[in-house]
């Protein structure tokens, strides 16, 4: 029975709070959408603003590297 109560109770072992991360991704998600969709001009390019605004840190990180490695 203790063993129900220590795994219930206190921190987790495996793993951290990774809530901090999901809220900078949650503000830049929305900055970065209001940004796109504030500069489209038709609707479409309000779409396709908003799916940039998902996968910007992939675009991010793939710049970042490629500039690192020319």
């Amino acid at each position: 029975m203790a063993k129900e109560n220590e795994c219930c109770t206190g921190e987790h072992k495996h793993g951290g709070n990774h809530n901090a991360s999901g809220a900078v991704y949650g503000l830049g998600f929305i900055g970065a959408a209001v940004y796109f969709i504030g500069h489209s001009e038709s609707f479409w390019m309000g779409v396709l603003g908003f799916i940039k605004a998902l996968v910007w840190p992939a675009i991010v990180v793939f710049k970042a590297l490629e500039m690192i490695y020319k």
